[in-house]
């Protein structure tokens, strides 16, 4: 098995039954492992997960402030439908904040998450092109984010960039299968990561800014 395939999104362990649901159901919707429009089925989660209907049912209120799923009297909970015309939202929102956590993370990280970062970049720098399909792949772009969030050492830039970042990466599934590659916007973190590790925060800030503005043109060029 690769090695990358080995390493957990960079969270820390659900401290609750209704956070665990939560991470689990969010990162099923923005997989599109529930696609837009889908319901939402508590009973049938709850029996998934393993858990009661009361932290599924946490679970789904908060996704629905993350616009994540939507409630209709008399009719039910479905997963939102992805709305292309949010793109340059998003965008502009990352293209601002993305930099920020970059340049923090390389600043603030602790000395334990370096040498995570470094697991990592050298973990996708070894990444067999063809491993796993483009969704698949797109699981290691969503733990390098969330692992260079926490490295920022800011709880509320964090949890704000999860949110978009979340948006963004359903997005980028939802069209993926167009894309000719995906490895390249996934290995390009490899730079990303050991300038972070390295303290180098104006370079992390750069790369972390071609990033997303990179994100956004591939997506144009396939819409």
């Amino acid at each position: 098995m690769n090695a990358l395939l080995a390493l957990p999104l960079a969270e820390e362990a659900a401290p609750s039954q209704a956070e665990a649901a939560y991470r689990q159901l969010r990162d099923k919707l923005i997989m599109l492992d529930i696609r837009p429009g889908e319901p939402i089925n508590d009973g049938q989660l709850a029996a998934e997960f393993g858990f009661g209907r009361t932290p599924v049912r946490e679970a789904i209120k908060r996704l629905e402030v993350d616009h994540l799923v939507v409630s209709y009297p008399r009719r039910g909970t479905f997963a939102t439908n992805v709305d292309f015309t949010e793109l340059a939202d998003v965008s502009e929102i990352r293209e601002l904040l993305e930099p920020l956590a970059a340049r923090r993370a390389a600043s603030r990280a602790s000395d334990a998450i370096r040498k995570e970062l470094l697991e990592v970049a050298d973990a996708i720098a070894g990444l067999d092109p063809g491993l796993g399909g483009s969704r698949e792949l797109m699981r290691y772009d969503l733990m390098v984010h969330r692992l260079i969030y926490k490295a920022a050492a800011n709880p509320h830039l964090e949890d704000t960039l999860i949110r978009y970042d979340n948006l963004a990466t359903r997005i980028w599934c939802l069209v993926v299968d167009k894309v000719p590659s995906v490895t390249g916007h996934i290995t390009e973190h490899v730079d990303l990561l050991r300038a972070v590790a390295a303290g180098d925060a104006d370079k992390a800030g750069e790369l972390a800014l071609h990033h997303v503005t990179g994100f956004e043109e591939t997506i144009r060029t396939v819409l």
